[in-house]
């Protein structure tokens, strides 16, 4: 998978900027606050159909005007795929593939297979389990088309069931029937949604741990424990058992939507008991285990997004990623870095082509 070129209009910060990209390495690089990151996001965005960074749309449209427009040029099995999104204020996003317009967004994710790696990734370890939810879903949602189909329906059915306890409430009356409908939609799609995603954690670990041990070259025990509801009972079953809470509460308290992935070091709780030093090497295994995981189900060698991790990262870890780059391990590679003469220093020492953008 190659980006080719990309073009950008009104994006965040950006009035226009247009950017031919070599097939291997391409850096921006200047001061803060130039608008690097939000290139990376540009692209991001193409991928995803939406912002890494500021997921309300709205607010990526640069201010002072009513529209934002990106497009990219991408190249997959020797196929070239034109991707274009855009926002008018007032108007829904659109999303194109090769001209066409997409009728859901969910329609395009996984075409475009994609990594970053960002110091915004501590909200993995330091935000509540939504956001740990929401990595794990990328991922799946990326190769399997049913399973971001059935988690957006479960979604839609907690909401509505949401509503009718609201209503319930409200009114003073109760529908045992109606509920026991949403009750047994939840337990068909959310029985489904939890066996993959315990699939898949069995299988994303060895990834995981084996990316961890290259980063830090020691024998530290790391684990991601995945924690849901239905290990021990089945979702109808607790659905059931907790009717009484969930009218009082006027929300449904149990399901795959309150799920959790623990990250542990040593045993304990990486968020309260590991350093800066461990937290940053455990995320970036996290991201190069996503990466990994990808390549080997899609067959597609990601793009890779480095956000201005060598301001964050020791010269060791700078090194070991350097390793992997001049392995072949990754295929194109988005670098956002500060200083110009380190970063042409580290790609320089990766042996593969590369252009910097001074931005």
């Amino acid at each position: 998978m190659i980006l080719k070129q990309l073009s950008i209009f009104n994006y965040k910060s950006i009035s226009e900027k247009q950017f031919e990209f070599d097939s291997k390495i391409n850096c921006f690089v200047g001061k803060n606050g130039v608008g690097k990151t939000n290139v990376l996001d540009a692209i991001y965005h193409l991928a995803y159909g939406k912002s890494y960074f500021n997921p309300l749309a709205i607010q990526n449209i640069k201010h002072g005007t009513d529209f934002f427009l990106l497009e990219g040029d991408f190249e997959k099995n020797e196929r070239l795929e034109q991707i274009s999104c855009s926002l008018k204020k007032g108007l829904k996003k659109t999303l194109k593939r090769n001209a066409k317009v997409y009728e859901k967004l969910s329609e395009h994710i996984g075409l475009i297979p994609l990594v970053i790696i960002s110091p915004a990734d501590t909200d993995l370890i330091t935000e509540g389990s939504e956001t740990r939810r929401k990595f794990m879903d990328s991922i799946l949602s990326q190769l399997d088309n049913t399973y971001l189909n059935s988690l957006i329906l479960y979604q839609k059915t907690v909401a509505q069931r949401n509503a009718l306890l609201k209503y319930f409430a409200l009114n003073h009356v109760f529908d045992a029937d109606t509920l026991q409908i949403y009750n047994e939609q939840l337990y068909e799609m959310g029985t489904e949604l939890y066996q993959k995603r315990v699939r898949f954690i069995t299988e994303f670990i060895p990834y995981f741990s084996k990316y961890h041990q290259i980063i830090t070259q020691s024998e530290e025990q790391v684990y991601i424990r995945y924690e849901s509801d239905l290990e021990k009972q089945s979702l109808l079953e607790l659905l059931d058992q907790n009717i009484a809470k969930d009218r009082a509460l006027q929300y449904t308290s149990v399901g795959i939507h309150k799920d959790d992935l623990h990250f542990e070091i040593e045993a304990y709780p990486i968020k309260k008991f590991g350093s800066q030093g461990q937290q940053k090497s455990f995320l970036i295994a996290l991201k190069l285990a996503q990466f990994e995981f990808l390549k080997r189900e899609s067959g597609q060698k990601p793009i890779l997004l480095f956000d201005d991790i060598f301001d964050k990262l020791d010269e060791f870890r700078v090194s070991k990623i350097v390793e992997m780059v001049n392995d072949n391990a990754f295929g194109q590679l988005f670098i956002s870095d500060t200083h110009p003469e380190r970063t042409e220093k580290i790609v320089k020492s990766t042996h593969q082509s590369y252009k910097i953008f001074h931005l």
